[in-house]
């Protein structure tokens, strides 16, 4: 469901277990092109800020836990990366992790919370 008066990112709303959560748009913040909505998307859902946010995805192919030893800082192999936390060295290749944290600005941040306040209110 779109969420009025939200920052661009913000893709909507879904409900999680009787829970209003926000979904990110992380093509739009990596400049790739929109996709239409599809009944067969899939969401990751994460903490971002100390909240609960959906990413709707293009595929989850795996999840994997990955030990802190094999996480090498993003500025040292991506320099100038905003997003990127750091890279895992796994078996089948590189893996970047994103910093959900910097996905939104503070104004962004605060535009959300407003917009889903209204929802819920």
């Amino acid at each position: 469901m779109p969420l009025p008066r939200a920052p661009e990112i913000i893709e909507g709303i879904i409900n999680i277990r009787g829970k209003v959560v926000p979904v990110l748009d992380v093509r739009s913040r990596f400049r790739l092109a929109p996709q239409p909505l599809h009944p067969s998307n899939q969401f990751i859902v994460a903490i971002a800020d100390g909240r609960t946010v959906a990413l709707r995805v293009d595929q989850v192919t795996r999840i994997a836990a990955i030990a802190d030893r094999d996480i090498e800082d993003a500025k040292a192999v991506v320099p100038r990366s905003d997003y990127v936390a750091g890279v895992a060295r796994l078996p089948e290749g590189l893996v970047l992790l994103h910093d959900l944290d910097a996905f939104l600005s503070h104004a962004e941040s605060e535009e959300m919370d407003a917009a889903v306040d209204r929802v819920t209110a």
